[in-house]
């Protein structure tokens, strides 16, 4: 298969396993009616996909380095239809857990090796937009999952079974394109090495990658408010339980996500994480005000201004240490990366979905806020000292050969 058609095909099938992720997001509010569970098992039930993902990056994170990019996807498309499955025939909250944890695990197999493998397929021109279409892939996944499963909960009467079956079958033609794609990268030793949990960092990177960590945990808190917590507080303080007002409110930021991670990709990378943090920081502050108002349209607004930021400072950080990983270390990097995203993903939520019944909704979401405001300032200070280096770095000029 040329890399013309694997390129886009594979960032396809990348985008469908976060479609799948977004899905439950409506799903688990209508269970969550149906089947008497806290808002604290809500919680878990949405974060338990997070730790299986984690499990699977810190684990097997760089395996595809070391036996290939192709071997890799497959495992994780055939793990993700086994869950895919599983939700269709969920009886109860645990077997939904069970799956979320399973859906993770494949999901966090998929992460590094179709980040890396969509890098190696992308022809010339588009190696630099590369990074930005899997954060893209990322984003826009999961907005459009909770949309159309939340249009889907409105609409039919099954919307369980609709969108799991569905997805089943778009699970299963994954397997089919991907088994037609070509390897991208060589074998290398040490296989079994790498499956003991470690994030694979090179030391040139570091520090590079240390001042990326809060921009991921600001930028990555904020979709997963919508995600997992936004359907309790629609429900419990706006009196909304509509399935479709659930998905398009979960919707609207990852969405913005992905179109601005491609906007984006225009601008330098250390130019596109300080604005896209700092729009992040303003998002979260007028979801703030929305919530404490009680004034849906400010959540919106705060929705699209917060997620266009998450696009923008999430792909930026993406475009700063991609160009200077060699193929080998390529997987290893972006478990690194997903697992500081996916830990400001899951664990908060967890924390949240517990807190909710003891401090109410509202408080809980304030101390939220609160949480990413904390993470998103030092981000941003941090980051205009860097480009501040950057710039005298780039204006000192060469020592002259000797």
């Amino acid at each position: 298969m040329s890399a013309r058609l694997a390129f886009p095909g594979l960032a396809a099938v990348f985008a469908a396993f976060f479609f799948a992720a977004g899905a439950p997001t409506p799903l688990l509010s209508l269970r969550q009616q149906e089947w008497h569970f806290s808002t604290g098992t809500l919680g878990i039930a949405f974060s338990a996909y997070a730790i299986g993902l984690l499990a699977a990056l810190l684990g097997a994170g760089s395996l595809s380095d070391h036996v290939g990019r192709r071997p890799v996807m497959l495992a994780a498309l055939a793990a993700e239809l086994a869950a895919m499955i599983g939700f269709v025939l969920a009886p109860s909250i645990t077997w939904v857990i069970g799956s979320r944890i399973l859906q993770g695990i494949a999901t966090g197999l998929a992460t590094s090796a179709f980040s890396a493998a969509i890098t190696e397929q992308a022809p010339a021109r588009f190696k630099k937009f590369a990074g930005g279409l899997a954060a893209g892939s990322v984003a826009g996944g999961l907005g459009v999952g909770a949309l159309v499963t939340g249009a889907a909960v409105q609409f039919t009467s099954d919307a369980n079974t609709v969108i799991f079956s569905a997805l089943t079958a778009i699970m299963a033609l994954g397997l089919v394109f991907v088994g037609f794609t070509s390897e991208t990268t060589p074998k290398w030793p040490g296989a079994l090495r790498s499956l003991i949990p470690r994030i694979g960092v090179p030391a040139a990177l570091r520090s590079e990658f240390a001042a990326g960590v809060p921009v991921h945990v600001a930028g990555w808190m904020f979709p997963a408010f919508f995600l997992g917590l936004s359907p309790a507080i629609l429900r419990l303080h706006f009196a909304l339980d509509g399935g479709l007002v659930a998905g398009f409110t979960a919707f609207l930021g990852p969405f913005a996500a992905a179109v601005s991670s491609f906007t984006f990709n225009r601008h330098p990378a250390r130019q596109a994480t300080i604005i896209g943090t700092s729009l992040t920081l303003i998002g979260v502050i007028v979801v703030l005000i929305g919530v404490n108002q009680t004034w849906l349209a400010a959540v919106w607004i705060g929705a699209v201004l917060g997620g266009t930021g998450f696009g923008a400072s999430f792909g930026g950080q993406v475009r700063l240490i991609v160009p200077h990983i060699q193929p080998h270390q390529r997987a290893g990097v972006f478990s690194g990366i997903y697992t500081v995203a996916y830990l400001a993903f899951g664990l908060p939520v967890i924390i949240a979905g517990q807190l909710v019944p003891i401090l109410g909704p509202v408080p809980t979401f304030q101390w939220y806020a609160a949480a990413i405001v904390a993470f998103a300032v030092p981000a941003v200070v941090i980051q205009l000292v860097r480009q501040r280096r950057d710039t005298a770095s780039a204006l000192t000029p060469a020592a002259p050969a000797a």
